[in-house]
């Protein structure tokens, strides 16, 4: 019978491999926006025509605060997309990964460590108690 940490381990390591072979990755969402500008002269301003856009962001947070990048051509709008989708198979990965490693963890807890040269070298207590004189 196959130790039970053992396919822990090789699904740890698994994932530990698809982590590093994940390419560009960023966190974000990429979004598109159009409308009408505040210009009262503006072609968007007049009846029936479209307003400005779409123009296309990629928007995530830096110290808490939200932070917009244009994304000027289909390139860069098809690069930020694949780098946001990288960062979120990162996130799924590195979820089953500290799932993974909790379980082993888990698992391990019932299984008697090896002790460590200092902790050998320490006296053990002793189970008699000592006489007061």
């Amino acid at each position: 019978m196959p130790h039970p940490t053992a396919d822990l381990e090789r699904h740890r390591d698994a994932l530990a491999q698809q982590i590093a072979q994940l390419g560009d990755l960023r966190p974000g969402s990429v979004s598109s926006t159009s409308g009408r500008c505040g210009k009262p002269d503006c072609r968007c301003r007049q009846p029936g025509q479209p307003g400005h856009g779409p123009n296309f962001r990629l928007t995530y947070k830096v110290n808490g605060k939200s932070v917009s990048e244009s994304l000027p051509t289909p390139d860069a709008i098809h690069k930020a997309e694949r780098e946001v989708s990288e960062f979120r198979r990162f996130q799924q990965l590195s979820r089953e990964f500290v799932q993974t490693n909790t379980e082993l963890c888990r698992a391990r807890a019932a299984e008697p460590e090896p002790q460590t040269d200092q902790e050998k070298k320490r006296p053990k207590r002793s189970a008699r108690k000592s006489r007061a004189k």
